[in-house]
């Protein structure tokens, strides 16, 4: 890609939702889609966990205590929610919502129970909906499971329960790729970029 930030078409704005298997490479991609455009947003997760070294709220994540999250929770303002390691993340649906209403595609790096709640609560809005009309859900995936235990060890991060943990994830996590409506296969790192940002171009150039 150019060396320059391009713009991604901006015929209709999009809601981006990319989940993949741990080790696969999907925040990497994601994170050189955002170095490359202008015109695509990463959505800013809520979360419990304190801030980390320089993290700034609002830009990094939305640090909210115990109880204002389980407010939200409550008052539905989630698109999604997790717990993780004992913290609890999640997606406001507000930002969201305010990004596509700006013409912004809107950039989701989540799991793939994530992704099936975002669409199970996408496929039940009106036909005119933003979220409805730029949703596109996209899955990584290695070429097999064999690569992906080659990768996890060879980033010399995990442990061996650890990694073990992750492959038997992942198996299930590959199981759901169907559920995508696109599926790229990450064997090489240029190529599979430029199959991600060709089906982003060409969702965010059509009229839905």
């Amino acid at each position: 890609m150019s060396s320059k930030p391009v713009q991604v078409g901006h015929r209709r704005p999009l809601l981006i939702v990319v989940s993949a298997p741990s080790g696969a490479g999907k925040t990497s991609l994601c994170d050189r889609l955002l170095l490359d455009t202008d015109n695509i947003v990463y959505s800013v997760s809520c979360t419990t966990r304190p801030p980390r070294g320089a993290e700034v709220d609002g830009e990094d994540y939305i640090f909210l205590t115990e109880e204002g999250f389980k407010k939200r929770v409550d008052a539905g303002e989630f698109l999604e929610h997790a717990e993780v390691h004992g913290y609890r993340y999640g997606t406001l649906r507000s930002v969201v919502e305010e990004s596509l209403r700006e013409k912004q595609h809107v950039l989701m790096d989540i799991d793939v129970q994530g992704a099936r709640s975002i669409r199970s609560i996408v496929n039940a809005l009106p036909p005119g909906d933003l979220m409805k009309q730029g949703f596109v859900d996209i899955f990584i995936e290695p070429p097999s499971l064999e690569v992906l235990r080659e990768r996890l060890e060879g980033r010399g991060e995990d442990s061996a329960e650890t990694i073990r943990r992750r492959m038997k994830n992942a198996a299930g996590e590959m199981e759901c790729r169907h559920e995508f409506r696109y599926a790229i296969v990450n064997d090489d790192f240029e190529t599979a970029y430029r199959q991600l940002f060709g089906v982003i171009d060409k969702e965010a150039s059509s009229a839905g």
